[in-house]
């Protein structure tokens, strides 16, 4: 069904999602992301086209080689796993969830792979319940939203 959505559409629901994401193509090509302002892991510009090898961190690339290769050949078709993370400078540490899912088109040949990465350190603490409309509107203090990058970056 989101052959009926525009552009527009899929575009603000990309970056609405509290989930970075990072595709690549068959050929292990980078080939897009959202949340490039607000990224845990900043992808800069100059990673678009590039193979993840020329930018994924040395110690977890033979650990992505691995995953991507698997599900090229069918082996595997999703990833999960977490990591103890600052979210800022010096900051505190928080739990972030990383799951690589193989793309694939209708008769289940590979297309690429998508990385998704979700800050859950606030969804590890809840408790109890709370309902819907169970406090009043806010467009400020989001704890998802984090500031822009300053145009340097």
């Amino acid at each position: 069904m989101i052959d009926r959505m525009s552009e527009e559409i899929v575009r603000a629901m990309l970056e609405t999602i509290p989930i970075e994401t990072t595709v690549i193509d068959a050929n292990d090509e980078v080939i897009g992301w959202n949340k490039h302002d607000t990224r845990l892991f900043y992808r800069p510009m100059t990673s678009m086209g590039l193979n993840f090898r020329e930018c994924h961190p040395e110690e977890s690339l033979p650990m992505v080689e691995k995953i991507v290769d698997e599900m090229k050949r069918g082996v595997r078709d999703r990833v999960r796993f977490w990591i103890d993370h600052a979210v800022s400078p010096g900051g505190e540490k928080h739990k972030i969830l990383i799951e690589f899912f193989a793309l694939r088109d209708p008769s289940g040949g590979y297309l690429g792979c998508m990385e998704c990465t979700q800050d859950v350190h606030d969804i590890m603490r809840l408790t109890g319940q709370k309902r819907l409309l169970d406090q009043a509107p806010s467009t400020d203090g989001d704890p998802l939203r984090r500031p822009p990058r300053s145009p340097e970056d």
